[in-house]
């Protein structure tokens, strides 16, 4: 099947693969609010089972922290969002559970995050993150 072709032609009919994503749906205030709210669930029972054994948990805490600042542009947080909410969903590209490889995948959506909106991060979310991280491994 080629990308133009559809499995069913009555789902998504006006959805084309090959076209850009327009930004008018972007950033679709109705998303943000699903990832918001997944993130708000799921955020903190994950970063605590977590933080001591996921390399990359002072980045995730540092974006945490960049969302729940007024200062951050509204676009940013929505990329932010929708990476916070892949990291928390029980679901994605390669299971979390998967020893030595589970968290590859969410280590390159941060990466990739950090590429496009990183500038956003300012030292106080880096330090909130690191404060936070040496209490949870801690408490561990």
């Amino acid at each position: 099947m080629s990308a133009g072709d559809k499995a069913s032609p009555n789902v998504n009919a006006d959805f084309d693969p090959r076209d850009a994503i327009a930004p008018s749906k972007a950033l679709v205030p109705s998303v943000m609010k699903l990832n918001e709210a997944k993130v708000k669930a799921g955020f903190w029972p994950k970063i605590r089972r977590v933080a001591a054994s996921v390399p990359f948990a002072k980045d995730v805490l540092s974006i945490w922290y960049c969302t729940q600042d007024d200062e951050t542009p509204i676009a940013a947080k929505g990329m932010m969002l929708a990476a916070l909410a892949y990291f928390v969903i029980p679901t994605d590209a390669i299971p979390d559970f998967i020893a030595g490889i589970g968290y590859t995948d969410d280590a390159a959506v941060f990466a990739a995050l950090l590429g496009l909106v990183g500038r956003n991060l300012k030292p106080r979310h880096r330090e909130a993150a690191k404060r936070t991280i040496e209490q949870l491994r801690r408490e561990d």
